[in-house]
């Protein structure tokens, strides 16, 4: 490997610690958002702001290959249904009706599909250690979830809204999967400005039916400031981080970093919501830092 190839390995292994802290704005998001803007208005909003600055910085690139997007105009829509509409305002619906517990279970099952599908689809190995730091990691947010009482697990009862995140789990892994199946000359920031147009047009008609439905004041100061944030940390930020350094290191490394969400958007709870932190969120973070920290650090071979 390169001097310049050796240096991006090591940024991209730094920035998958900040992708799921970007990510755990959402959290806080979702959590503010009822009340204020319905779930597609705000997604909508959201990737409309985010596209928008995407477009404005590659504007150069989406001129001179227009050709590109023309011919890759149904990935950039299929992408933009998984990525934006599913794995954002079907969260927003299915935090509604379930609840932390339920979301960050199912979601942790996301990193399981990629793996698999990775191994069938992109042909990429895990090693043992990181099938160790796996299940460190997995044991950790388990173990932050059920807040460390590990008899709750047979208690959980699952309701309508888990399909809704369900669907988004299961969408988010065919995001990632397909991003790498689907190679582009595109470079990370004008193949993102793309996928969230894809993205706006497929929440479209749902946004426009919910603004007909709500009667919320979506262009209130609340509204807006919930936009902003939520384009410019996970949308923005954490999109085209991840993006970047799936290119680099791969599908199945990158999605481990999911494994951090709860113990992030714990911490997010707690700075920004004053919700408590417990001893069990100290352990699960002893078991789920350094089990990222195996599984994405250890090489992985590809046949």
């Amino acid at each position: 490997m390169s001097e310049t190839g050796t240096r991006q390995h090591r940024l991209a292994l730094i920035a998958l610690w900040f992708v799921p802290a970007l990510w755990a704005v959402n959290y806080v998001v979702a959590r503010k958002a009822p009340g204020i803007i319905g779930p597609h208005l705000l997604a909508l909003g959201r990737w409309a702001l985010a596209a928008l600055v995407l477009c404005i910085l590659a504007r150069k690139e989406i001129r001179s290959k227009r050709k590109v997007m023309r011919a890759n105009s149904a990935q950039f829509l299929i992408l933009g249904a998984c990525g934006m509409l599913v794995c954002g305002a079907w969260v927003y619906l299915g935090a509604r009706t379930t609840s932390a517990m339920n979301i960050a279970l199912i979601y942790s099952a996301s990193p399981v599909l990629i793996a698999v599908g990775s191994m069938l689809l992109l042909r990429e190995r895990m090693n043992k250690v990181q099938i160790v730091g796996v299940a460190l990691a997995m044991t950790g947010v388990l173990h932050v979830v059920l807040k460390g009482q590990w008899h709750a697990l047979a208690a959980v009862q699952f309701v309508a809204g888990d399909a809704w995140i369900v669907a988004a789990a299961v969408a988010w892994a065919a995001y990632a999967l397909l991003q790498k199946w689907w190679p582009s000359d595109l470079s990370v920031t004008a193949r993102l400005a793309l996928i969230c147009v894809g993205g706006c047009i497929t929440i479209l008609p749902f946004a426009t039916w919910e603004l007909g439905q709500t009667g919320l004041n979506v262009w209130g100061w609340s509204s807006v400031i919930l936009i902003v944030v939520a384009a410019l940390f996970p949308s923005l930020g954490a999109y085209w981080l991840y993006g970047w350094a799936q290119n680099i290191l791969g599908a199945n490394r990158v999605a481990l970093t999911l494994y951090l969400g709860p113990l992030y958007g714990a911490f997010a709870s707690w700075a920004v919501l004053g919700e408590d932190l417990g001893w069990h969120h100290l352990f699960g973070a002893l078991l789920i830092l350094p089990g990222v920290f195996f599984a994405t650090n250890s090489s992985y071979t590809r046949k």
